[in-house]
């Protein structure tokens, strides 16, 4: 689904990743893991338009979106719950999942709304209430449902449990579950290394803004040198 070539990517002078390799297979979960700094965000930034790309290439289902701005790759199939949800908090959720949908056509977000609503029936009780007054749990599952709302064939969700309670991610897991059985292909950076192995198919590991480790699950958790990548 998603091919990562030499990429290259950074801020104004700085370069934070340098020309990594990389393959999400269709139809599976994979974890990107790595330190603080270690160019997580950068990478899944660069994948959706967001970071300037320096080197390389980005395909996305054979399809070279390298040089696409980023409403033109949503339209492709790719969006992203970023890092910290990024919602507008005055808007309330029903506007969030409006803004999420802006590049379908009226009633093709009616129908992802309801498909959202389905999903997080959470979301459907407060659909009303404004982003900036709900808990970090609602607040991530807006994120996520705002992303579905572009009806993606490739999920990317930035630091997923970070702050949340145990109990909501299980439920974002059972969620992400349920998106993997209709064919979706979920990329995510995650801080718990246990939790990840758990739900995955595949995990790769960044430090210092290149590919440290690139294996299945079953493969990570049987590595000891896991856990000493991650701490960098």
């Amino acid at each position: 689904m998603l091919e990562l070539k030499a990429l290259r990517c950074g801020y104004g002078l700085m370069e934070a990743v340098h020309g990594i390799d990389l393959t999400v297979h269709r139809g599976h979960i994979t974890a990107l893991l790595g330190p603080n700094g270690a160019g997580k965000t950068s990478t899944m930034m660069s994948i959706v338009g967001r970071v300037q790309t320096r080197g390389g290439s980005i395909l996305l289902d054979g399809h070279d979106i390298t040089a696409m701005p980023p409403a033109d790759r949503t339209r492709c199939g790719v969006a992203i719950a970023p890092e910290g949800r990024r919602l507008f908090p005055d808007l309330t959720v029903a506007e969030n999942l409006v803004v999420g949908g802006y590049t379908r056509t009226q009633a093709q977000a009616r129908r992802s709304e309801e498909r959202v609503f389905a999903m997080f029936p959470r979301l459907a009780e407060r659909r009303r209430q404004r982003a900036g007054l709900m808990s970090g749990g609602e607040q991530q599952m807006l994120a996520i449902g705002r992303a579905l709302m572009a009806e993606p064939k490739m999920l990317l969700i930035d630091e997923l449990s970070l702050g949340l309670m145990p109990s909501v991610v299980d439920q974002i897991f059972e969620t992400l579950k349920v998106l993997k059985r209709e064919g979706m292909t979920v990329l995510l950076v995650e801080q718990n290394i246990q939790r990840a192995l758990q739900a995955v198919d595949d995990v790769v590991v960044m430090t210092a803004g290149t590919i440290a480790y690139q294996g299945t699950s079953a493969q990570a958790a049987g590595n000891d040198r896991l856990a000493d990548l991650f701490l960098g």
